[in-house]
């Protein structure tokens, strides 16, 4: 599989709602392909429709950035090496946990971006889903691994 299906991705929303439930959140949950473009998107009742475009601008962050939004966390701080990157592509970059790239192997095949509760919560949601579609692939141990400037990230599925 090298492309990202509507099913597979109604598949993660499901996990990720779930999982979003029993952390007693309302989520808005987004799925986009290797192009950042939308394939699936659900708001649970009660989320914030603030919500809405941050869930979609995380997905889209974390494959435009190759890498978890979480990551860009630290480097975007005042000092850091990639201070102001949240203003550049029209602000849609997001620098809050929450979106996760799907890979396949080494090659990113889409995005989710969880938004609903704090940055952490976000991607504690969010990871679930990316377990969930490491398992679909036969590998249940998933890591992201990022390098920015110098300084290596890296984000597990275990928080």
């Amino acid at each position: 599989m090298t492309k990202l299906s509507l099913e597979t991705a109604k598949k993660l929303i499901a996990v990720a709602e779930q999982k979003s439930r029993q952390m007693g959140l309302a989520s808005n949950i987004a799925i986009v392909d290797d192009g950042g473009h939308l394939i699936a998107f659900q708001r649970m009742d009660r989320a914030r429709i603030a919500g809405i475009e941050i869930s979609k601008d995380k997905a889209w962050t974390s494959v435009a950035m190759q890498m978890p939004t979480a990551n860009l966390t630290q480097a975007a701080q005042p000092g850091g090496p990639s201070f102001g990157i949240n203003t550049t592509n029209r602000g849609r970059v997001v620098i809050l946990g929450g979106g996760i790239p799907l890979q396949i192997g080494e090659q990113i095949v889409g995005g989710i971006g969880v938004s609903g509760g704090t940055s952490v919560q976000d991607a504690e949601v969010a990871a679930a889903a990316v377990q969930a579609f490491q398992s679909m692939q036969g590998n249940a141990n998933p890591n992201v691994n990022a390098r920015i400037g110098s300084v290596q990230f890296q984000e597990s599925s275990g928080w």
